[in-house]
């Protein structure tokens, strides 16, 4: 017997995690945390230095490189989704994935507008600056709708129109397959915990 009355070499009784193990657990996790915050930075930041310091052409716009722009934004949450099933830090992933495909797909529309601007001029209330075309593509986004800068022709409003729907599908559909592929890989975790112990 030793100090605690168990035998030597016998398991010992399931209970709290000590002390001394919890600790290490948690600097994992702020680690992890911090990886994943520096990362998401990191794609932001990118994202947005492409998105001003590419030189875009003046080309025709048309729905084929819009659509083309949604699969790949659909594709690449696709493969966050998966990532996250797998991770040992799903709700870490989570976020993540969010801070990669939000901005995408903000860009992608802020791009279309202001390619749409500058091949059809008078698409809008007033000519676009990439900034301005990200500013209204917010505020699409976020039914906000200040009425500053509004489509004027046809097919500038057939593309506003197609940001109003994926944004409701964005914001309900995805955000449910995020959090169900988090809930998931959880319950996976929780369940190889208690088959390990």
């Amino acid at each position: 017997m030793d100090a605690t009355g168990s035998a030597p070499g016998s398991t010992p009784p399931a209970g709290p995690p000590s002390p001394g193990t919890a600790a290490p657990r948690r600097i994992r996790r702020g680690r992890a945390a911090l990886v994943v915050a520096l990362r998401c930075v990191t794609t932001v930041t990118i994202l947005v230095a492409a998105y001003f310091l590419l030189p875009f052409t003046r080309r025709n716009v048309d729905a084929t490189n819009l659509t083309l722009g949604l699969s790949a934004v659909t594709a690449v949450f696709a493969l966050q989704i998966r990532s996250i099933a797998r991770s040992d830090h799903p709700r870490l992933r989570a976020v993540e994935a969010l801070a990669t495909t939000m901005p995408l797909f903000l860009l992608l529309y802020s791009t279309t507008y202001y390619l749409l601007q500058e091949s059809s001029p008078g698409s809008f209330s007033e000519s676009l600056t990439r900034t301005d075309a990200l500013y209204f593509t917010l505020t699409v986004f976020s039914t906000v709708g200040f009425g500053d800068i509004v489509p004027l022709t046809e097919s500038a409003r057939v593309v506003v129109m197609t940001q109003m729907v994926v944004n409701v599908l964005a914001l309900g559909v995805a955000t449910r397959i995020l959090f169900g592929a988090v809930e998931s890989a959880v319950r996976r975790q929780t369940s190889g915990t208690r088959d390990r112990g």
